[in-house]
């Protein structure tokens, strides 16, 4: 009984070690940011847009692959769709990618750009990308003046301009998580089918916004739609390209779970899905470009039940083998004494992956010649006596031929057959003493 505790408690111990090292912490989960995905329940998740404009029965699309794949789909039409896009996104925009796309929006399907810039949820932390932007409308951005004068040193926040450690307060503030989001409010310039029945939009902020200004190609245009209440600053621009439109707000948060909710979010998506959603078109979000591919999917891996599910059945099948089916104790097994025979064996074969064939002929032929000269009755030392053995009434001349000529290869240090030798050497001892 206590070998059974003991291998549990070893047990448990490794299972301990297992989850330490390959099982996510609830906690990790709690603190990652989560990307503006159709997948994301948490805040800033457009999975509340997405079900919604399902239940309303529009067809919804998340897309998990790259742009110049549009238009080699066939289940959704040529044009009367509507592509969603957030920005700043965790997979970069490929240049060949937003060429497919503005062909793609040409051929008559709208592009909407929910771009970050005058607001700052929690997945738009690190600021705001411009040249993806560009790539994607063919507009630019620039600060405004006045975030210029703001982010001066020293004149921000009524803090001290610099801390300790030489680093402006403005510009450290911008990187702290605000207690509580700040609201920026959207309100149309003039009526337009966007804004039917729409007052004002409200974006939530979980770091200090920015302020920016558009800045429209020589060769282009745009038109202003709406702007942020409190400051003025453009907040909606549209862009006619060719059969379709691009659609750029500077809100990213305006249809993010959280938000969809407040005031006429709601109302301005539905407006523009009903203006760009043609018959049997789509609403697509882009969720390639936010780490959500159709290869690997992580988050979704460990929050399928069935992944917990397989875990514990192998756990409690491993506990049962563990506990169950494991010899604690292995028997004591006497091994009898070699036999004097076996140790010959063991020795004989050890030398004979050690010693070299030549060698051991060498040797072979000295004990054969010491027995011969004490059979003489000569010393030790005495040399080999082929003459005696050749002239000897007993043995072959053949015989003693090969044994001389063994013996010359030797001690030439050439292969001898060993066993042939041996045997040889054991008749002419017989015939000797015969």
């Amino acid at each position: 009984m206590r070998e059974r505790l003991t291998t549990l408690a070893c047990a448990l111990g490794a299972l301990v070690v297992f989850a330490t090292l390959f099982v996510r912490g609830g906690d990790l989960e709690r603190e990652r940011v989560a990307p503006p995905t159709t997948l994301e329940h948490s805040d800033n998740g457009l999975l509340g847009a997405m079900s919604w404009l399902e239940g309303e029965g529009i067809r919804t699309v998340s897309l998990r692959e790259r742009f110049d794949t549009l238009a080699r789909r066939r289940d959704l039409p040529p044009a009367g769709n509507l592509l969603i896009v957030t920005t700043p996104v965790v997979t970069a925009f490929r240049v060949s990618e937003t060429k497919a796309l503005d062909r793609w929006v040409r051929d008559g399907n709208t592009l909407l750009v929910l771009a970050a810039l005058s607001d700052r949820p929690a997945w738009a932390a690190g600021g705001f990308v411009r040249g993806d932007l560009s790539l994607l409308s063919g507009l630019d951005f620039v600060l405004s003046a006045q975030q210029r004068t703001e982010d001066a040193p020293g004149t921000a926040h009524d803090v001290p301009a610099r801390n300790p450690h030489g680093v402006d307060a403005g510009q450290l503030a911008r990187f702290v998580q605000l207690e509580k989001p700040l609201a920026a409010n959207l309100v149309p310039n003039s009526p337009h089918p966007y804004f039917d029945g729409v007052g004002m939009a409200v974006a939530l902020s979980d770091y200090l916004p920015q302020s920016w200004d558009v800045k429209v190609p020589r060769a282009g245009f745009v038109l202003s739609l709406a702007h942020e209440r409190d400051t003025g600053k453009g907040a909606l621009w549209l862009r006619p390209a060719g059969s379709g439109t691009i659609i750029v707000s500077a809100f990213g948060s305006l249809f993010t779970n959280r938000a969809l909710g407040l005031k006429d979010n709601a109302r301005l998506l539905a407006n523009i899905v009903g203006a760009s959603v043609g018959p049997g078109g789509a609403v697509l979000f882009d969720d390639e470009h936010q780490g959500l591919g159709v290869a690997y999917d992580a988050a979704r891996f460990y929050r399928d039940p069935r992944l917990y599910q397989t875990l514990g059945v192998v756990t409690a099948v491993w506990f049962a083998w563990v506990l169950g089916a494991t010899r604690l104790r292995l028997p004591d097994n006497r091994v009898p004494a070699p036999r004097e025979a076996e140790l010959v064996r063991a020795t004989g074969g050890f030398l004979a992956r050690v010693l070299r064939p030549a060698a051991a002929a060498r040797r072979l032929f000295e004990h054969f010649f010491r027995r011969l000269s004490h059979r003489r009755g000569g010393g030790p030392r005495d040399g080999a006596p082929w003459d005696w053995l050749e002239h000897h009434p007993r043995l072959k001349r053949a015989d003693v031929a090969q044994l001389r000529e063994w013996y010359a290869d030797a001690y030439s240090d050439r292969r001898v057959s060993l066993t042939r030798l041996h045997n040889l050497i054991v008749r002419t001892e017989r015939n000797l003493a015969a």
